[in-house]
């Protein structure tokens, strides 16, 4: 019985283990990509404005005057300015009881907008879930 001997030909490449290494290098990847991304996660709308559903729980609103100044709707006067440690504070407090509430920030036409992006990071301290932006439908014109 005689035995054939296959040889391949140096023309060919064993690709295995480069495969291997793509894959580690893709599980890498698909890692590591998500811890990269920052920022606030805001749920914008990506059409024109509708209104909110009507939501069984009373949203959490944080108000940003045009002087960059924070209110918060919940407490005791819903009109005094509060710093941002006690924005921090009353909004975590409200979420530990209530976790589902929805956070809504208003923010004046004019200020600035480093004033709302703070607010939005002050309440994802806070423990935020997600942030929705309130605005109002434009004013339509009635002379035609």
């Amino acid at each position: 019985m005689q035995r054939r001997i296959h040889k391949r030909p140096m023309s060919e490449i064993n690709v295995v283990p480069y495969i291997d290494v793509m894959l580690v290098l893709l599980v890498i990847f698909m890692i590591t990509a998500p811890l990269l991304s920052q920022g606030i996660h805001v749920d914008l709308p990506q059409t024109a404005s509708e209104p909110i559903e009507q939501q069984q729980q009373e949203p959490l609103v944080v108000t940003v005057d045009a002087g960059g100044f924070y209110y918060l709707s919940v407490g005791e006067d819903p009109e005094q300015r509060i710093d941002h440690d006690v924005l921090v504070q009353r909004v975590a407090a409200v979420l530990r009881h209530k976790p589902g509430t929805p956070v809504l920030v208003r923010g004046d036409a004019s200020v600035n907008y480093g004033a709302v992006v703070t607010a939005m990071a002050l309440l994802q301290k806070a423990g935020a879930p997600s942030i929705g932006l309130l605005t109002e439908a434009p004013e339509r014109d009635t002379r035609s």
